[in-house]
């Protein structure tokens, strides 16, 4: 089995998940603010992943409700081909749809305020889509 790193990219901020290394379980690892530089970021996701050696990066790809790609599918993917120019291990992308929805709401029903909300939700959706990618794909 291999370890996967998942990504929940944003304007703001970078939702960053690490699998264990026999891809069952997906945790959290941190919430990256980005500078607004696309080049810097996709250096910091890519030195980042370096210290958990994972085999696959994962991007989670918005779409629209109905299944569409719309613009911020667009923005994600310019992010991955930066981050991907300094990568040379696999990559694979997956849907998305509401997992900052999910996010948002566990951390509501932990009655987290807004504050400590938006420092963790990213981590939280990128540890969803993680999860969802494993559970989907048990033979990695």
């Amino acid at each position: 089995m291999m370890r996967v790193l998942a990504l929940d990219v944003g304007d703001k901020r970078i939702g960053i998940a690490v699998s264990d290394p026999l891809g069952i379980t997906a945790q959290g690892l941190e919430t990256y603010n980005r500078t607004g530089d696309i080049e810097k970021d996709a250096e910091y996701i890519a030195n980042f992943a370096k210290k958990y050696a994972p085999v696959r990066l994962l991007f989670g790809m918005p779409r629209n409700m109905d299944g569409s790609y719309g613009f911020q599918s667009e923005k994600v993917k310019e992010f991955a081909d930066a981050v991907l120019k300094l990568w040379d291990g696999e990559h694979a992308f997956f849907d998305e749809r509401l997992t900052t929805v999910s996010a948002e709401r566990v951390l509501m029903e932990a009655e987290l305020d807004w504050r400590k909300r938006r420092k963790v939700v990213d981590k939280l959706a990128a540890t969803i889509i993680l999860q969802g990618y494993l559970d989907s794909n048990p033979r990695l």
